[in-house]
């Protein structure tokens, strides 16, 4: 038995969804009502456990139950970005082989037929509701694209006993309990989107709303609604700071929250005691797609102005440690790479097994590529990112990925693209390129990879320099071209 089943015996009239912008409301029994309905269509579709069924749609209650019919099935949910251009998204239906495809979008050129999401509801209103024996927890049941070091993408494969222990970790971290009210903007092919700001809330009985996007405005006023009485949001640094511009932001309305929760970025200092001084918990914290919700604040003001800028500590259930290049772990309050254990930890790449066998040791430790600093009271800061990946907006960027299309570009012979510092979206790229045959505009660049890379991609600065700077060996040192854009 599943949670949403759970609280639908126990106390089935509660609300358990809505959804905002569709305007529709879900009690626990009609949740789990829709739910086996949806399971039921899947069977229809010939869908078995294992099939993937992928899905390519902006946040709607819809996605939230095609993912629960496809964990109570035994089959492996595939959200899909629908941010990536045509190319990137048949590149990764190829990878998959989804049984079916649901969308909500009808212009995209996609390899893969297509059943209409907002048909979803009409199509399983005949389908006789099925709660079929329970699938081993073991199974997965989620697939998560997430580009590598590489730039490829990698589906990180999530079993419900790795999703449960996500929603166990989140439950401690952000304090959620039955009267919890979760705002879900986040999109649901990320992590926070599809598990932390969903799982948690229906395993303690609690409530989400559910909204297709963050528009500053409009999330301001979902925040101050006391009808709604938001309990837990998430946002990423850049959406924290869109709502203090807000025209109607008004922190003074927002005093009922357990906190504002950020993460996918740094977190200026200034910026967080800006919200405490406001009488706003800002409460960051830190997770990835392999292990959802790891590290968090406490939500005390105190302890928040004290240790700005930290990502918090790990929940008792997670066993965390800081390495140097040989494996031994460092001194307090030096960097190491961060290494997890637990539960809740993914088990496996889709398709490349291999690149999973190569960041996890004999004894269970998961290598983050990431660099973070432990203080003498337990409270971790990320340092830097051991790899070249940088975060625009709360995506993760791999230069390599965009350097292989410009490799295509005429107009470039020898370049590299590094993440550079930017007010509005956190980090950006930047074209560092040597010169052939007179100057190339960032607009020319621009035109290229537009059919090529999703938008939030594509570079917003480009740099022409004399030459390169390189290593013995003839790598190109993106810290020395970092430097040369701060400069």
């Amino acid at each position: 038995m599943d949670y949403v089943r759970f609280h639908a015996i126990l106390h089935g009239d509660n609300p358990a969804v809505s959804d905002l912008s569709a305007g529709r409301e879900f009690s626990y029994h009609a949740l789990d009502l829709y739910v086996a309905r949806c399971t039921s269509y899947l069977i229809q579709q010939n869908c078995v456990p294992g099939d993937r069924v992928a899905c390519l749609a902006r946040n709607s209650a819809d996605v939230l139950s095609l993912s629960l019919a496809s964990a109570r099935l035994g089959t492996i949910f595939v959200p899909l970005n629908w941010r990536l251009s045509d190319a990137e998204l048949n590149s990764l239906l190829e990878d998959c082989s989804p049984k079916c495809l649901f969308a909500d979008q009808k212009d995209r050129c996609l390899n893969v037929e297509v059943t209409p999401l907002q048909d979803l509801e009409t199509l399983c209103e005949t389908a006789e509701p099925c709660w079929p024996e329970m699938a081993d927890q073991h199974r997965f049941s989620l697939m998560l694209y997430t580009s590598g070091t590489t730039g490829l993408p990698k589906g990180v494969m999530l079993s419900e006993y790795n999703l449960n222990e996500t929603a166990l970790n989140s439950v401690s971290l952000l304090e959620v309990n039955s009267d919890s009210r979760f705002l879900c903007e986040s999109p649901m092919f990320h992590i926070i989107g599809m598990v932390s700001m969903i799982r948690p809330a229906l395993f303690s009985g609690g409530r989400v709303f559910i909204s297709d996007g963050f528009e500053a405005e409009r999330t301001m006023s979902y925040l101050s609604d006391l009808t709604l009485k938001i309990s837990h949001f998430f946002c990423v640094p850049q959406m924290a700071l869109a709502l203090r511009n807000a025209t109607n932001f008004d922190p003074s309305k927002l005093s009922h929250m357990k906190a504002i929760f950020t993460g996918g970025a740094p977190h200026p200092e200034a910026q967080i005691r800006a919200w405490l001084r406001d009488g706003v918990r800002m409460v960051d914290g830190y997770g990835m797609s392999e292990a959802g919700t790891v590290f968090g604040m406490p939500t005390d003001p105190k302890l928040i102005e004290r240790k700005a800028g930290s990502v918090g500590v790990p929940t008792p259930r997670i066993e965390a440690r800081l390495v140097d290049d040989s494996g031994t772990v460092v001194p307090t309050n030096m960097p190491g790479e961060l290494q997890l254990r637990g539960a809740n930890i993914a088990r496996f790449y889709w398709s490349k097994d291999g690149k999973y066998k190569a960041t996890t040791d004999r004894e269970g430790w998961f290598s983050t590529g990431d660099i973070l600093v432990q203080d003498g009271d337990g409270f971790f800061r990320v340092a830097d990112r051991k790899k070249d990946m940088f975060i625009s907006g709360g995506e993760n960027v791999y230069p390599a990925e965009i350097e292989a299309q410009l490799i295509e570009c005429d107009d470039l012979v020898e370049f590299s693209v590094v993440g550079v510092p930017d007010d509005k979206w956190g980090e950006v790229g930047c074209v560092f390129y040597v010169p052939q045959a007179g100057p190339i505009s960032l607009g020319s660049i621009e035109t290229f990879l537009s059919p090529r890379v999703a938008k939030y991609k594509i570079p917003k600065h480009i740099r022409a320099v004399d030459a390169l700077p390189r290593n013995g060996v003839g790598k190109v040192l993106k810290t020395e071209l970092r430097k040369i854009f701060l400069d």
